[in-house]
């Protein structure tokens, strides 16, 4: 028996953030970019509160720091705007004020906007956070966002979403519907990539958020924390990754997801941390290593590193 678990209330089409009415007085959280790109603008929304200093891996002091800020205001809801950043630390604020969330990603990868994960930097190491009272009351995906995206962006978003679903399939905890939903959005991510239909890429984003969210990505995704803790992006690092770990799993979508990689021209990454050290991180991300399809040992990850470090 399977629990199926996402936000009862999802929004997806051209211009839906536009024509969405938002209640006054909401706190707006997003980053530093979304004033120039005239992100509030086409919201239209009116008589709002904002934070717009949401970093890339955003660390657990930034959360505090909103809190404080606005922990006495009166906010009727949390409105989070911008990538996998943004909607991660807006849903643990909404969490923590007891507040309705409604999340609008500008980026295409993350998947945040429908899942019980926000994924935070703590002590200089990310984490993950995992409950269900951070899914969004209201999951606005606007197709809008995607046009004028720099393709670095592109890349690095796109490349999350295909790890993420591919991770996903092969979880352990996968079933009939995950599977269903993970190799789909693959399937449109990657006719999206290869054909640069990047129109493809905000459903095929959800899809993989909807797949993944109710199962989880695995070995790729623990593997990549510590080349993110060095500071590459979440993407960058799931290039390759993902990819050592699909070859670990024999995943059927190992070729594939090479192929990707190597049509959207990553720089290989190398890790400068002593790799014992680093494999003993990554074997305790317990909610990612215990779902791996295949029993994973301190041993296979400092091979797989020492593999990425020779690219």
């Amino acid at each position: 028996m399977f629990q199926i678990k996402q936000p009862s209330h999802i929004i997806i089409g051209e211009n839906s953030s536009k024509k969405f009415q938002f209640p006054e007085n909401c706190l707006v959280i997003t980053s530093s970019g979304s004033r120039k790109r005239n992100w509030l603008e086409h919201l239209e929304i009116e008589n709002y509160l904002l934070f717009e200093d949401v970093e890339p891996n955003p660390s657990i002091e930034t959360t505090k720091r909103i809190i404080e800020k606005f922990s006495d205001s009166e906010i009727s809801c949390i409105v989070g705007l911008g990538g996998g950043s943004s909607l991660d630390v807006s849903k643990f604020i909404a969490q923590k004020l007891k507040k309705k969330k409604l999340l609008i990603p500008t980026t295409f990868g993350s998947g945040s906007e429908v899942t019980r994960i926000a994924v935070l930097n703590v002590n200089g190491k990310k984490t993950s956070f995992h409950d269900d009272n951070m899914f969004a009351d209201v999951a606005i995906i606007d197709p809008f966002f995607i046009h004028d995206t720099p393709l670095n962006i592109i890349k690095n978003s796109a490349i999350d979403a295909c790890a993420q679903c591919t991770e996903g399939f092969d979880s352990k905890l996968g079933n009939l519907y995950t599977k269903f939903l993970c190799n789909n959005a693959f399937d449109i991510l990657e006719n999206a990539i290869l054909n640069e239909k990047y129109e493809l890429l905000p459903l095929g984003s959800l899809i993989s958020g909807l797949g993944f969210g109710n199962c989880s990505t695995t070995l790729g995704h623990a593997l990549s924390y510590v080349f993110s803790n060095e500071g590459y992006s979440h993407g960058h690092a799931l290039a390759f990754t993902t990819q050592m770990a699909h070859k670990f799993n024999s995943s059927r979508y190992e070729s594939r997801f090479k192929n990707i990689v190597e049509t959207l021209g990553f720089e290989k990454i190398h890790l400068l941390q002593n790799l014992s050290d680093a494999s003993d991180l990554i074997l305790n991300d317990n909610k990612h290593i215990d779902n791996n399809p295949k029993p994973v040992m301190k041993e296979n990850i400092i091979k797989i590193l020492e593999t990425i470090n020779s690219l």
